[in-house]
């Protein structure tokens, strides 16, 4: 899977070189081909919505692609609800093949989503992919400690800026239900918060970023935890929506 939709160069004077017109995706999936090394690409995104380019036009561009054989299927990333079901209409009316996924922000510190996207995904069948689902590391636990990893992301000052975004007044509460969670069924912290965003009835599949093996063995180790109802509560009432 990949997306189109920032410049991959610097083109401050030329307004096709980002976005989502037809000029801009058609040259930037040949692009992606290529530093993919592959003939097709299984999931093609829009990284973000552009009120500028009508979305008859987007999706036109990308029908064809699907139809040349370039693309498999089509998604998109950041998108509200209303935007969705708008070029599910676009799409039908048009005769043209439709978005199947939608990428957002989501973890248990960020769950906006659940008022409007994940309603509306349920009921027209989009697939969700959330991204930052442990909030950049926070929901590891290991940022609570004074001391963390010298060669953790705590470190890059970029990092802690975003991060501020992501505090909220209850994480130390959802962190504390967490880790007793965790304890109880003897997995890690992480896992019992990717387990908690897998439990999301629209969920296809959560965007992790490892930087380890032993990360990736922990991250994937999710699959296997198997929440109640009970302990699914526990957390909600600790992240209040």
């Amino acid at each position: 899977a990949t997306k189109v939709h920032a410049p991959t160069a610097n083109y401050p004077d030329d307004p096709n070189a980002a976005g989502n017109s037809r000029r801009h995706i058609m040259n930037e999936v040949e692009q992606s081909l290529r530093r993919l090394q592959t003939e097709t690409i299984d999931l093609y995104q829009l990284h973000r919505p552009q009120a500028s380019v009508p979305i008859d036009e987007t999706l036109r561009a990308l029908d064809d692609l699907v139809r040349q054989g370039k693309v498999r299927y089509i998604g998109t990333s950041e998108f509200p609800a209303w935007q969705l079901v708008e070029s599910l209409w676009a799409a039908k009316e048009l005769g043209l093949n439709r978005f199947v996924s939608e990428q957002m922000e989501y973890s248990i510190l960020k769950r906006e989503p659940e008022k409007y996207v994940m309603p509306m995904a349920e009921k027209y069948g989009f697939g969700l992919l959330p991204w930052s689902p442990l909030a950049g590391g926070i929901l590891t636990g290991k940022y609570r400690e004074q001391n963390p990893a010298k060669d953790s992301r705590q470190s890059f000052a970029a990092w802690k800026e975003w991060a501020q975004g992501m505090e909220r007044p209850y994480q130390d509460a959802v962190l504390d239900v967490l880790a007793a969670i965790a304890a109880e069924k003897e997995v890690t912290i992480s896992q019992v918060a990717l387990a908690w965003t897998l439990r999301q009835k629209a969920v296809a599949a959560t965007i992790i970023g490892p930087r380890t093996m032993a990360q990736y063995e922990d991250n994937f180790g999710a699959l296997a935890v198997e929440m109640s109802e009970a302990e699914y509560g526990r957390i909600n009432e600790a992240a209040p929506l």
